[in-house]
């Protein structure tokens, strides 16, 4: 457009409205899960933040010498079962009653998985 003093109006033109993060539709706390070879470990995640709200592992020192003392492995089904039972306890003291469940490519609900996840819903924690 032009302005009768021969200067040219610059035309703005609004930013495009961007949908919202797909962050606002999920859940806000995700449980991950991670076994290796020689542990097992579990956290929860808040997702909006990006911060741990809770986690349980075998490597905590304590449960490493409880389980060193009784002879016991820090990576089979039965250590997976512990530490989903540990962490559920833990979420329900910061009052965190359900978490959604994120699984890995190679992770089925069997064994260690199911173990975890068992022993989270046994102790209360809503499985979303």
């Amino acid at each position: 457009m032009a302005i009768g003093n021969g200067l040219k109006q610059i035309m703005v033109i609004p930013p495009p409205v961007k949908a919202q993060r797909i962050t606002n539709y999920l859940k806000p706390y995700l449980l991950k899960m991670h076994f290796s070879n020689k542990y097992v470990s579990a956290q929860v995640i808040h997702a909006p933040t990006a911060t741990v709200a809770s986690a349980a592992s075998s490597q905590e020192k304590a449960l490493r010498e409880a389980w060193n003392k009784a002879q016991q492995s820090t990576r089979d089904v039965a250590a997976a079962a512990k530490i989903g039972k540990l962490l559920g306890e833990r979420l329900l003291l910061k009052d965190i009653p359900a978490v959604s469940v994120v699984y890995k490519r190679e992770q089925r609900y069997h064994g260690k998985v199911r173990a975890v996840l068992d022993s989270l819903r046994e102790a209360g924690v809503k499985l979303l």
